[in-house]
């Protein structure tokens, strides 16, 4: 009986120190470091990542790093493509919003830009109608700043410049729409 030997197909690293990635739901890291990292008692090629904003370190086998998602960040080309998104008129017409939060979830988890900035427009449309609960008050403010730094890397602008880019665009994506009604206490107030 002879005994196969498995051989491991070894991946490359794809990413180089230095090198601005987009790991889903954590945001925009750097590549800070390519390391023999020991896991689950094999040795391992990691990428370690210093991610923008939250300083936090992160680290990922080579081997896995396509299949969480990471990326590179978005061509300056493709900018364009993301504040077209922003701008559109669609909106989510999910009105349960245990539901909504889900599926806005799953979009920021998918990792790509074009579905983050499409929870942004989305939540910011509703927020601009009605008050959005806490939990996706802070998924907007997730996926704002995730398109907002990877805008700011991809054109090489400050992020400040780069968060205005993308106020003004949501801004004028309202323009034309109803205010938002008062608050209901003063509608319910006897002026006469």
């Amino acid at each position: 009986m002879a005994t196969k030997k498995l051989t491991e197909k070894v991946k490359e690293p794809k990413f180089k120190v230095g090198d601005y990635v987009v790991y889903p739901i954590h945001g925009v890291g750097e590549v800070t470091e390519v390391a023999k990292k020991v896991i689950l008692g094999k040795k391992k090629d990691c990428y370690i990542m210093e991610i923008q904003g939250s300083k936090m370190k992160v680290s990922i086998p080579v081997e896995r790093a396509i299949d969480v998602g990471i990326r590179s960040i978005i061509d300056k080309k493709e900018i364009k493509k993301v504040l077209i998104l922003l701008k559109k008129d669609e909106v989510d017409t999910e009105e349960d919003w245990k539901v909504r939060y889900q599926n806005n979830m799953n979009k920021i988890k998918s990792g790509s830009i074009f579905e983050v900035a499409d929870v942004c427009r989305n939540l910011y449309k509703r927020a601009y109608g009605k008050e959005l609960s806490i939990m996706e008050r802070k998924l907007y403010e997730s996926a704002y700043n995730l398109v907002k730094m990877e805008i700011a890397l991809s054109k090489g602008v400050p992020q400040e410049e780069a968060g205005n880019i993308v106020s003004d665009v949501l801004a004028a994506s309202v323009q034309g729409l109803a205010p938002p009604p008062p608050p209901k206490e003063i509608d319910d107030l006897d002026l006469e």
